[in-house]
């Protein structure tokens, strides 16, 4: 057995081990997005949540964009925007560059609302990170960064 192939399944040993724990955190954090949004608000679906948090990051806009941006099709957009509108926690207004179309924008409530959700995972991130080192949090910062930041080339 030559070195270079053992030098191969300890790489591939490691890549596995990798994907194991990306696939740890993907569920994670999947489940802390299930108990953000019924913090956010039960009544909604948890889909709702992740369009409530985008129109909180980024401010009023047309639901078309909004899909778009979150990558949901426009009709499931448009559905869970009602839902949030029945909710109190969304409203819309004519579009001031398009009196024939609209903009949603958070309401107070459910800007509120994202804020408390977002504090829920907050805390529940840095309680397991309280006790790294700077040094610690900054190299796994950087090899996420490395790992799902744009590549150069393509």
């Amino acid at each position: 057995m030559s070195t270079n192939s053992g030098a191969d399944a300890d790489r591939r040993a490691a890549e596995l081990a990798l994907g194991v724990e990306l696939n740890a955190l993907l569920s994670a954090s999947r489940a802390l997005t299930e108990r953000s949004a019924a913090v956010f608000h039960p009544g909604v679906q948890p889909a709702a949540f992740h369009v409530a948090r985008w129109l909180y990051a980024y401010g009023p806009a047309n639901p078309s964009a909004v899909a778009d941006a979150v990558a949901m099709d426009r009709s499931s957009t448009s559905a869970l925007i009602r839902q949030l509108k029945a909710a109190g926690l969304v409203e819309s207004a004519p579009d001031p560059a398009d009196g024939r179309a609209v903009r949603v924008s958070l309401t107070s409530a459910g800007a509120e609302r994202v804020r408390e959700a977002l504090d829920l995972r907050g805390t529940a991130f840095f309680e397991r990170t309280a006790d790294w080192s700077v040094a610690d949090l900054r190299t796994l910062s950087r090899l996420l960064h490395e790992l799902t930041g744009p590549r150069d080339g393509g």
